[in-house]
């Protein structure tokens, strides 16, 4: 299954259309995405697995590949270190994003696969699918939805499913 991401912020579940978070700068040609530009990537990418806060959400009904965060657990940012785009664990030597946030936006999320078959310095790192702030905040490229909405995606989702992220239309 395709899960398709208008760049106005809908995300396509199938039966509904629902209200999607994306990067302060919108969407960008996923071969032109930098790291903190703020922009999210377009193009097709593979739902990898699923992290989840297991003291805040029981594990998703998923067919995906899912595991419960861990208080140390981080993502790479640092485009220079080996581990550029790859979970890491705090406390880490190069810049990273801390995964187990206060402010619930990673209680649940997925591991979109960009930059990283094979990943580029550089080229974006920590994109996901996440939960989205109460005002639908943008991100810092990622794409956020309402929990619900979240848990409804995962329901269906499975092996093989993608998240298509679409350029802006050119009049």
């Amino acid at each position: 299954m395709i899960f398709t991401v208008s760049a106005d912020g809908k995300l396509d579940l199938g039966a509904r259309k629902v209200r999607c978070a994306l990067g302060p700068g919108g969407v960008i040609a996923g071969g032109e995405k930098r790291e903190g530009d703020g922009m999210t990537p377009a193009g097709r990418w593979p739902l990898r697995r699923v992290l989840f806060r297991a003291d805040r959400v029981s594990p998703p009904a998923t067919r995906l590949a899912a595991r419960a965060l861990r208080p140390n657990d981080a993502w790479c940012d640092a485009p220079d270190d080996d581990n550029y785009n790859r979970l890491v664990e705090w406390p880490y030597p190069a810049s990273i994003e801390r995964l187990w946030r206060d402010d619930g936006l990673y209680d649940l999320l997925v591991v979109i696969g960009h930059n990283d078959a094979p990943v580029k310095p550089g080229a974006g790192s920590a994109i996901f699918l996440h939960v989205a702030a109460a005002d639908y905040a943008a991100t810092q490229g990622c794409v956020a939805v309402a929990r619900d909405d979240l848990i409804a995606l995962l329901a269906v989702a499975g092996p093989g499913d993608a998240l298509s992220i679409l350029a802006p239309q050119t009049p």
